[in-house]
């Protein structure tokens, strides 16, 4: 059975958690890096998960679809 994979996002409410819990200098580097890339906080924060997972992915479903090609 082929699975289909829906992209999911991180919602609003999570991301103004984790922003609010985040050392300063760390949440002042996503949104410089957001600002740099022109995209939305959230867009940012992402990028930067995503990568941790997954080298070459820009976002969460970039690494499902690694993680289905693989398996």
């Amino acid at each position: 059975m082929i699975q289909t994979l829906i992209p999911q996002h991180l919602s609003s409410e999570a991301i103004q958690t984790l922003v609010m819990n985040l050392p300063e200098y760390v949440k002042l580097e996503l949104i410089a890096k957001a600002e740099e890339l022109e995209c939305p906080l959230e867009g940012a924060i992402e990028m930067a998960i995503a990568s941790f997972l997954d080298e070459e992915a820009f976002s969460f479903e970039d690494c499902l679809l690694a993680k289905r090609q693989k398996g």
